[in-house]
């Protein structure tokens, strides 16, 4: 199958689907299906309120009627929109429409880390950290905010078109203070899950480190660490067999890209890095160390892509991913023996000497003259690499490290340090180094100065006061303060205005790092309780809707009910419940009560003629008069056996 062809298939596969061309809610148009999970389904979808294209993740009808999967559903909406982070997938929306319960959310084109590897195999080491940097930053900023994603995998990296990297399917997420022990399965792929939440059930942000782990190794091999022919036999080499290093499958690896992977995938929590911080950090670190030889280094493992046509932008594979294809070196173009060809250029180069000294006469000044030529040249050798190479030196890998340390280990590669800057960071700790100038790697004479940037952690402000304002004026204010809008509900307020603000998730006053997503509640009016309109004609139940505010809609479907014909049969939302004002109710009409066939109980006994009538849809009721107040058997029925009667009317049985 070709890339195309493929990609193509992994956006709709059913072409049945019954959400396929709705409106849902009024607003989501869905035009295509794009994936299926045990919990949902996720669609392409148009917003036609604001014209832009989003993914539709919407849970399965079936689940939807059970309140703690529904709970768990709105819980990723929650925490995903509480991580203003430009690595993590973004919700707009939640909400509801009947059965159906969905997440809007950011469309992202392109394709999956799952897709990457399937096309490729194994990557290469400057490719495979690429992409492992971003999503430790997404996942570093969802642990310093207090969650674990707990289901990493390729197939939660998303790759768009233009190279950018995010983590998508929060659906797992749990607060890293709450319990997470599992009753009965263990969330997440077996393939990634850490020992602890196999053997104990339990998660904290050190399992998505394990995760990580297990990814690393996969993108720089080719393959995951344990495979067997069942998922218990997975679990199992997760317990008792460690991830071995990436050198094992691919021979001359990088030793720090080993020391990451064994690092993060630790069967002991306690060997491992405390969170996606600081895993981050080591990365940066190791990155820093590795020769551009070792970073473009192509796996055995890696497959062979044709890239003829460059302008193909159905590939699956991004162009900032791609392989660099390897050329033939060229020794014709100086690239390979540089040596030789200054030897060749120099006027220091000679002609070979013939002896012409006489007979008897001393050698001594043709040894001089060949010491001295070949002093000459070991000497302009010497100025040359001085020149080039002698009076240079690297800046050492200084990232995520103290300022401290950070100066000493300059100070012992011979540099100083010239200045001291301080940054805000999400993502790198307090008090440690961000960056560096020169960069780190970056060649620097000897004795010359490095500036520091140190990071001063996340940046905070206060959460303003909104309450009271459009809310469109709400999101001005909030992205003036470095603030992102994050998800909008709406409810009820006697004292605010339909469509204004009611106030915000975290409350005004609170501290909260720049970007952070902050949840906006809207006020829906004064509700209106819905009156009952059941049984009455379409005029009198749209005016008494209508006078209370509230719009009308005619159902296109007729029910039968006990009610005659043309009057309304049930409403939606039901009578009692709360309404806002300009809330639309849905009658539905009666095609007039259903007809039943009367059972003959003439000469049963009460109880034998009660159960049959009652089993039939009618209500019965008694008539013993004086005569048959101590008698057992139907003398009479008000409607004889046979004839036809409405369902639920009442037949009366004489008793004798």
């Amino acid at each position: 199958m070709t890339v195309t062809a493929r990609r193509l298939t992994c956006v709709d596969t059913t072409l049945q689907d019954p959400l396929v061309g709705h409106v849902l809610d009024g607003r989501y148009r869905v035009e295509a299906r794009i994936a299926v999970g045990g919990m949902a389904t996720v669609y392409r979808a148009l917003d036609t309120r604001l014209d832009r294209v989003l993914a539709l993740k919407v849970m399965h009808p079936t689940l939807a009627a059970d309140a703690s999967f529904v709970e768990r559903f709105i819980r990723e909406a929650k925490s995903v929109a509480r991580l203003a982070h430009p690595n993590v997938v973004q919700v707009f929306d939640q909400g509801a429409d009947g059965s159906y319960v969905y997440l809007a959310m950011e469309y992202i084109a392109g394709c999956t880390l799952r897709d990457v590897l399937r096309e490729r195999g194994a990557l290469q080491p400057r490719a495979a950290l690429d992409i492992l940097e971003p999503v430790l930053a997404a996942l570093g900023a969802a642990h310093r905010a207090g969650f674990v994603h707990r289901d990493m995998k390729p197939e939660n990296v998303l790759i768009g078109d233009d190279g950018r990297v995010k983590v998508a399917d929060f659906g797992l997420v749990r607060a890293v203070d709450t319990v997470t022990s599992t009753t009965g399965a263990v969330l997440g792929t077996v393939s990634y899950l850490a020992p602890e939440q196999i053997e104990h059930g339990t998660s904290d942000t050190r399992v998505d480190v394990y995760a990580c782990g297990v990814v690393l190794h996969e993108m720089l091999t080719g393959a995951k660490p344990h495979t067997a022919d069942s998922p218990a036999q997975v679990l199992y080499q997760h317990l008792h067999e460690d991830v071995p290093p990436p050198s094992a499958a691919v021979p001359g690896m990088a030793r720090a890209l080993d020391e990451l992977v064994t690092g993060a995938a630790a069967r002991d929590p306690e060997l491992r890095p405390a969170d996606a911080v600081a895993l981050l950090g080591q990365v940066l670190e190791a990155r820093a160390g590795l020769t551009a030889e070792q970073l473009d280094a192509v796996p055995p493992g890696a497959l062979s892509v044709s890239h003829d046509n460059a302008d193909d932008r159905t590939s699956v594979i991004p162009r900032s991913l791609s392989v660099p294809r390897l050329l033939p070196v060229n020794e014709d173009d100086g690239s390979v023996d540089r040596t030789s060809r200054f030897e060749q250029s120099s006027p220091f180069t000679t002609a070979p000497v013939v002896s012409q000294q006489a007979p008897g006469a001393r050698p001594r000044r043709g040894m001089l003259l060949v010491i001295a030529a070949i002093v000459l040249v070991l000497g302009l050798g010497a100025g040359v690499w001085y020149i080039n190479s002698g009076q240079f030196t690297k800046v050492p890998p200084v990232l995520a490290k103290t300022e401290q340390q950070a100066r000493d280990q300059l100070q012992h590669a011979g540099l100083d340090v010239k200045r001291v800057k301080h940054a805000y960071s999400d993502t790198v700790k307090r008090g440690t180094v961000i960056s560096t100038d020169p960069g780190v790697g970056e060649r620097i004479r000897d004795n010359d100065s490095v500036t520091l940037t140190v990071s001063d952690g996340p940046q905070t402000v206060k959460v303003p006061d909104l309450q009271g304002l459009a809310l469109f004026k709400a999101k001005e204010v909030l992205k003036g303060d470095g603030l992102v809008p994050g998800m909008v509900t709406r409810e009820f307020s006697q004292d605010v205005t339909k469509g204004f603000v009611i106030g915000t998730e975290p409350a005004a006053g609170t501290e909260r790092h720049t970007g952070s997503a902050i949840a906006i509640v809207v006020s829906k009016g004064a509700p209106v309780e819905l009156p009952d309109v059941t049984g009455s004609s379409v005029e009198d139940a749209t005016a008494q809707l209508e006078g209370a505010g509230l719009k009308v809609k005619i159902a296109a479907e007729r029910v039968e009910s006990e009610f005659d014909k043309g009057q309304v049969a049930r409403q939606s939302p039901a009578a009692g419940r709360e309404a806002a004002t300009g809330d639309t109710v849905t009658l539905t009409l009666s095609k007039g009560p259903e007809m039943v066939e009367v059972p003959d109980v003439v000469g049963d006994s009460v109880d034998d003629a009660k159960k049959a009538l009652e089993g039939a849809g009618f209500e019965v009721d008694e008539d013993r008069g004086l005569l048959g107040l101590f008698g057992d058997t139907v003398k009479k029925q008000s409607v004889d056996g046979g004839d036809m009667a409405p369902k639920g009317s009442k037949i009366t049985i004489q008793i004798r």
